[in-house]
């Protein structure tokens, strides 16, 4: 089975107590059994994190990059600034898709601009925990697409 990380970052720990009218009511236990169970339908070995530490956050994507291992992230706050979170994503080896619960789009001017979007195969956002299930379908159809090694 394929290892997939679902990254999140600051604030994500406390979902259904966070303004609950944005992101839902959903707690982030169940949002990561939501991202296991996709997983496991979709035959991916999902490990779902959360950190408030960008330089938690920049390490676990090296480790991903070096692993070549799949990531789904939600940058939470770092979306709209982390330059370093940016470049390490960029050093990636394996499918990305940023998500977001919320639309970013359609909230606050500053939230309209993603840095790490560019370096990402794609975003999903605005559909609550089902954003996180469409991006794993988007990594599975990634990585059944690429081409095999060797």
């Amino acid at each position: 089975m394929r290892q997939v990380l679902v990254l999140n970052g600051p604030n994500l720990g406390r979902l259904g107590s966070r303004e609950p009218e944005v992101y839902g009511s959903a707690s982030f236990a169940d949002l990561a059994a939501a991202c296991q169970q996709a997983g496991r339908e979709l035959g991916l070995d999902v490990q779902v994190r959360q950190t408030d530490d960008e330089a938690e956050l920049v390490r676990w994507v090296h480790a991903a990059a070096d692993a070549r291992t799949p990531v789904v992230l939600n940058p939470a706050a770092f979306t709209h600034y982390s330059y370093a979170l940016r470049d390490a994503l960029a050093m990636r080896t394996a499918p990305l898709v940023e998500v977001h619960l919320s639309n970013p789009a359609a909230r606050e001017s500053f939230r309209h601009t993603s840095v790490v979007a560019g370096v990402a195969d794609g975003t999903v956002a605005g559909f609550g925990v089902l954003s996180y299930q469409l991006a794993l379908r988007a990594v599975a159809a990634l990585i059944s697409a690429a081409p095999s090694p060797g």
